[in-house]
């Protein structure tokens, strides 16, 4: 089992309830999500300066404030001629550490959109993002909308790295490619978390270069990805009787990458739930 990648911070000051002029705070973008104009429209219609809570700042060595987070907040109190502001204030940290300390302040709150996380998550260095981007870059892909080049599916992605480590990615990667080519539906959340439960459930079978290019060749004679991906949304809708979800898709492909696995084997079988 990999080991579980985590954010940590180095012990550092920090100050609490301190006011601070909304107009002197600034912004570092490798470090914050993308900002919503419409979100702090809608914030600052409706203003409540004592209900704002506290928002997150750095103080930098030459003193100059940076969100964390609050960014939101920030631009709509400026919008509603609000000067001062409430902030949490970290000194001494680097860009590196502020990234993460966003990342963690964010993680379990899910306001963070998984493209901005990883962008985040590369300026922080955290090793999750930096594993997963190296393999990434070692098969010419990047975390954009899927195409032939990009792949959309940031959590599956983070999460075989995260549950299985990075080789089992770099295996993912390999036999879909060599499965499927080079097309969006390759790169599709359903055939490339299915994959990762496969691989990462079965390594131990999977370890030799010539079982990946069984398994490849297993998957290019059973269908085209798109189909996969068409035959795993109805396994996991039970053909139109129940609702999915992206773990029921996902699960759905593991079941037919076994299905194609054990076709025509009468050794190294795998049961479901092994």
């Amino acid at each position: 089992m990999a080991k579980k990648y985590r954010y940590e911070l180095p012990e550092h000051p920090v100050d609490y309830g301190v006011k601070v002029k909304a107009a002197d705070l600034k912004i570092d973008m490798e470090a914050q999500r993308t900002i919503n104009p419409a979100r702090a429209r809608a914030i600052a219609a409706d203003i409540k300066p004592h209900a704002l809570g506290s928002i997150i700042v750095s103080e930098r060595k030459n003193g100059d404030l940076y969100i964390v987070d609050g960014q939101h907040r920030r631009e709509a109190c400026l919008i509603a001629g609000i000067e001062t502001i409430v902030a949490e204030v970290h000194r001494g940290l680097t860009l590196e550490e502020e990234a993460t300390l966003f990342l963690i302040k964010n993680r379990e709150s899910a306001k963070t959109n998984a493209h901005d996380e990883y962008r985040i998550g590369l300026t922080a260095g955290l090793p999750l993002f930096v594993d997963t981007e190296k393999v990434l870059a070692s098969h010419n892909l990047k975390i954009g909308s899927t195409s032939s080049h990009q792949i959309g599916a940031v959590q599956g992605i983070l999460g075989i790295t995260d549950k299985y480590g990075a080789d089992v990615l770099d295996d993912v990667l390999t036999v879909a490619e060599a499965a499927y080519g080079r097309t969006a539906e390759t790169w599709d959340g359903i055939v490339i978390g299915g994959l990762g439960e496969f691989i990462g459930r079965h390594r131990s079978m999977m370890s030799a270069s010539a079982t990946l290019d069984e398994l490849a060749r297993k998957l290019e004679k059973r269908s085209s990805a798109a189909r996969l991906i068409g035959d795993a949304r109805s396994f996991a809708t039970g053909f139109g009787s129940k609702a999915d979800g992206t773990g029921s898709r996902k699960m759905a492909a593991y079941r037919l990458f076994v299905e194609a696995w054990n076709k025509g084997r009468r050794n190294n079988r795998i049961e479901i739930g092994s």
